[in-house]
């Protein structure tokens, strides 16, 4: 079965570009399995087609911070600044959860690259697009407070008003610490703007955070 038939941006390309890219295979991964680390050589361009693959920046010190996630029909920055450039990898890109993905080799993508207006087009779009979320988030870790970016990320992640998540993931999420994370929760459940508990943030007072997430920039 062709599995660029199912994926809208490869969809579109040219025939040959298409029939390269059917022979390669598709594999799956587990929740969890490490797909590049810091200083691992780069061998191919990910192509997700389903699930998603998060990718983290690990300090000296092991904490780490979200970068970004790639999911269906976006791409991994450090994936192709490392084909284009030479570079290694810097961050680790971790499964979230079962994926199915394709690894396009260095030598086939720089060929398409080269051969495909669309397959060049797919590239840097999704490059482009993905620079923008990288420097909205050094916006965010620059200019905004750590309880800003807290009440951002429960107000637009909570499903039904409730957010699953434990606080060392927050504390990833916004590039902070778990114990900073736990001690704004209790502030917040205090004053009646949250009840957490488990892995679990309600929101209680919607306004009230979104008051938070306003709040002057440092």
């Amino acid at each position: 079965m062709s599995w660029t038939k199912d994926t809208q941006e490869i969809a579109g390309l040219d025939a040959p570009a298409r029939t390269l890219l059917d022979r390669l295979a598709p594999m799956d991964v587990p929740g969890g399995a490490v797909l590049f680390s810091p200083g691992d050589a780069v061998k191919g361009y990910v192509v997700v087609l389903s699930g998603r693959v998060d990718v983290h920046l690990i300090g000296p010190n092991g904490r780490d911070i979200l970068l970004y996630q790639v999911a269906p029909g976006q791409s991994c920055i450090q994936s192709t600044l490392g084909l284009l450039g030479g570079e290694e990898y810097t961050g680790e890109a971790t499964a979230a959860g079962p994926a199915r993905l394709v690894l396009i080799p260095r030598d086939l993508f720089l060929a398409l690259v080269d051969s495909s207006p669309g397959f060049r087009r797919m590239v840097f779009g999704a490059f482009a697009a993905r620079m923008q979320d990288m420097m909205q988030l050094v916006e965010n870790m620059s200019f905004m407070k750590v309880e800003a970016r807290l009440a951002g990320l429960v107000l637009d992640r909570a499903r039904a008003g409730t957010l699953h998540m434990t606080q060392a993931d927050m504390a990833t999420a916004i590039g902070s610490a778990r114990e900073v994370v736990s001690r704004r929760l209790d502030r917040w459940a205090r004053a009646g703007l949250v009840l957490h508990g488990r892995a679990e943030v309600t929101v209680l007072d919607r306004a009230g955070l979104e008051e938070v997430r306003k709040s002057p920039a440092l």
